[in-house]
């Protein structure tokens, strides 16, 4: 049996991206690490996805009661009080008001060399609207955040 030409030409171009091809459009990886940072500052959600899967690393060494990290989405406008509700509810409510409809997505609190992940509808976001992405950890969301996009 022959192969056409330009099928093997796709295929060792497959083969050579690799890992580029492993995350599809409709997820992201994001890492936060023991100096309370997030490896980005901004997401885009393409606006043709279904669902989105975000998965959190926690690349530190710490763990989650000294150090812990998650991912969550809200408005840009309900951050700041998420969070500051999230403070009461403690750890074992991954630091977020149980039933809060403001949260729109959110892993758990995760700490060093642990991963989460937490898929949302995209249907769920508004083109106008602006949203950001933080950790809800106590004193974290201050630095620890980004801007979450809905992209055409």
């Amino acid at each position: 049996m022959r192969i056409p030409r330009n099928t093997l030409a796709l295929l060792a171009a497959c083969v050579l991206a690799g890992p580029a091809l492993a995350a599809g459009p409709c997820e992201a990886e994001i890492d936060g690490t023991d100096a309370m940072q997030f490896s980005k500052a901004t997401l885009a959600v393409p606006a043709s996805c279904k669902q989105f899967k975000l998965t959190l690393k926690h690349v530190g060494k710490l763990p989650k009661a000294a150090m812990g990290h998650n991912w969550v989405l809200s408005k840009t406008a309900d951050m700041a009080g998420v969070a500051s509700d999230g403070i009461a509810a403690g750890l074992p409510n991954d630091y977020l008001k149980p039933g809060d409809a403001r949260v729109l997505a959110a892993t758990k609190v995760i700490g060093g060399g642990e991963s989460a992940s937490v898929s949302f509808d995209v249907a769920k976001l508004k083109a106008a609207e602006a949203y950001s992405y933080f950790c809800s950890f106590p004193g974290h969301s201050a630095i620890m955040k980004g801007t979450l996009t809905l992209a055409k």
